[in-house]
């Protein structure tokens, strides 16, 4: 049964934007002389601006201030955004739920700035939609504020809407909003308990109802 509400975070869910943050964190790091660690993308997967930034500075020495590093990164992501492409299946799905009424919204960790640079490269734009950016809450994925955030603009209980996430903080913060969460990462890995992980652009429809 198709439900009366879907909550898409946006990086690697609905448009394939992981690269390209990976790419500008670690020219902004080499920017100042830090070698980016071999994990780096397990590390930041999903994870706000501010809690990187933190991590950077207690592991790594990074000893900018936290407004000029986010404007170092951001100067080299925000010329690349106009590359971005959708990720393989899902905006077919965030527009087939469209035709059919179903409410939905775009819940990002990510900065204002970079959620309106990446859905308008992907042609996700459109008058009433309902976007969530980190600064728009007070609290962060994992918690559960940015989902219920969504929630509360589409006039939706939590409990009758489905948060889809690409990383496990982000299902985590669709667990902690009391919403049925389906799991999309985008390589196999094992989802946070109670979650719903999926493969495909398929297995999400089959999910959804469709």
């Amino acid at each position: 049964m198709t439900p009366k509400a879907v909550f898409w975070d946006m990086d690697g869910t609905l448009v394939d934007s992981e690269p390209l943050h990976e790419a500008a964190l670690v020219a902004a790091l080499r920017s100042v002389g830090i070698a980016p660690p071999t994990d780096l993308h397990e590390r930041v997967l999903g994870v706000a601006a501010w809690p990187v930034y933190e991590m950077l500075r207690d592991q790594f020495g990074l000893a900018l201030p936290f407004d000029d590093w986010i404007v170092r990164k951001y100067d080299h992501y925000l010329p690349m955004a106009e590359t971005l492409r959708p990720r393989h299946g899902a905006i077919e799905v965030f527009n087939e739920l469209r035709a059919r009424g179903v409410e939905q919204a775009v819940v990002s960790n990510s900065d204002r700035l970079i959620v309106d640079a990446n859905l308008s490269a992907v042609g996700l734009v459109y008058p009433g939609m309902h976007t969530v950016s980190r600064n728009d809450v007070r609290q962060g994925k994992p918690h559960g504020e940015p989902f219920l955030r969504a929630a509360y603009l589409a006039g939706v209980d939590p409990a009758d809407a489905v948060a889809v996430d690409d990383s496990v903080t982000g299902a985590m913060a669709g667990l902690a909003a009391g919403m049925k969460t389906i799991f999309w990462p985008e390589a196999p890995m094992e989802g946070p308990p109670g979650a719903i992980v999926i493969s495909s652009a398929d297995e999400l429809r089959e999910k959804l109802g469709l």
